[in-house]
């Protein structure tokens, strides 16, 4: 869960408390997203049923956690009533801000697949999803994380409709998705959420993602908006080096090749949970550009380069594009491509604990407003264990929890 990785300093009491008090403060935050009252504590009991124990947060496992007789209550909840969540989705944003905010942070992009039966979801259609290692039929959600020394939480969604369904009005009428709404590749995606968080001011000094993301207009809005990337590319991207003391141009395994073994250099990706993720790294600047000259509102000397990452083990080579401060360092660019493996965490808690493949809508507000709801739970959580990790156990509370036999999962429920 979650919450396995507290350092052990807080108590299962402690743990209740700060939950208690952090479900408090999220439905407070709540109020003003609905209405009406009524819909605001369906919500509010929806919340806590997603931080239950349930292995499967369906409509009928809600429904009895929260003593409901049926479903329906929940089903109205993600259907028919009337609220936006996009307004939740700010909520979450501001929370998230509120607790792990760094002028350091990273923001991390990624996709994640939800295996669907039929063709009537929103969204669904075969294609590749990485949840399952292959082509199936799914629906595909670009998520957005937010990763800072304070802790790590989702930051922004968006759901991904391939042109089967852009090209079809009328399949997009029939789940309710909004006229306004084009098809977008999955980088426009992205691209749209870090300028969500641009102009929400969210603090963060760099974006970080996959190939698919690595080239093409993200990089662009990045490099206006004054913000580092270390961005995934493949092996025959094409570089060409633009430095006197450097006359170097092909394809990105060649230039590798070209390069001597010394300049190869062993440091960490970060802390995970075995402990120092340490790889080979070879870092080669390519040029030096003036921020204004990039089309960068921060002023000086930028850099952009290529990074790859060696797995000891097995010689694997991975491949990225940075764009970052003239001056930054190799340990600096490894320790921010290490927080991809931050949302892979991400989409497997919120799956396995909270249930963001659970959703049993159809329509485009269901599925916008079941992942807001599973953001937030989250989110909440992210927090108290941050907070958790800060208090100090005396003796005669390690002893009585060690003889009480409670698991913390159970202890956190509501």
């Amino acid at each position: 869960m979650i919450l396995n990785e507290m350092n052990g300093t807080a108590s299962v009491e402690d743990v209740l408390t700060l939950t208690l008090d952090a479900l408090r403060d999220v439905k407070a935050r709540l109020r003003p997203v609905f209405g009406q009252e009524r819909i605001a504590a369906s919500a509010g009991r929806f919340l806590e049923t997603l931080l239950g124990n349930e292995p499967r947060k369906t409509g009928w496992m809600r429904a009895e956690a929260a003593g409901d007789p049926g479903p329906w209550r929940q089903q109205a909840l993600l259907g028919r009533a009337q609220w936006d969540a996009d307004a939740l989705r700010d909520v979450v944003r501001a929370h998230v801000v509120d607790h792990f905010g760094d002028a350091d942070a990273v923001l991390v992009v990624d996709e994640t697949g939800f295996l669907k039966k039929g063709a009537a979801s929103c969204g669904v259609s075969r294609q590749y999803t990485g949840s399952a290692g292959k082509i199936t039929n799914c629906q595909i959600g670009v998520f957005a994380t937010y990763v800072s020394d304070k802790g790590h939480a989702f930051l922004d969604r968006a759901l991904y409709l391939p042109k089967s369904w852009t090209d079809k009005p009328e399949r997009l009428a029939a789940v309710h998705v909004p006229e306004d709404v084009r098809f977008a590749s999955k980088p426009s995606l992205a691209t749209t959420m870090i300028g969500r968080a641009l102009a929400a001011e969210v603090p963060f000094s760099w974006v970080a993602g996959d190939s698919v993301y690595g080239v093409g207009d993200l990089e662009m809005a990045l490099r206006a908006a004054g913000k580092g990337y270390v961005l995934g590319i493949h092996q025959n991207h094409w570089f060409h080096s633009w430095r006197p003391d450097l006359l170097i141009s092909g394809e990105a395994r060649d230039i590798v090749k070209a390069l001597p073994e010394e300049l190869w250099i062993q440091c960490s990706a970060g802390h995970g949970t075995k402990g120092e993720r340490l790889y080979d790294w070879l870092y080669c600047p390519m040029a030096d550009l003036e921020g204004q000259i990039a089309d960068s509102d921060t002023p000086g000397l930028w850099t952009r380069g290529l990074l790859v990452r060696r797995n000891p083990a097995d010689g694997d080579l991975a491949y990225f594009t940075t764009w970052c401060p003239q001056g930054t360092s190799l340990e600096t660019l490894a320790r921010v491509e290490g927080t991809r493996w931050r949302i892979e965490e991400c989409f497997e808690t919120a799956k396995n604990e909270f249930g963001l493949d659970h959703n049993e809508t159809r329509s485009w507000h269901g599925w916008h407003r079941h992942v807001s709801l599973v953001m937030l739970a989250y989110a909440m959580m992210a927090a108290v264990r941050s907070k958790a990790n800060t208090l100090k156990k005396s003796p005669l509370t390690t002893r009585k929890n060690l003889s009480d036999g409670r698991s913390r999962k159970s202890a956190v429920s509501p």
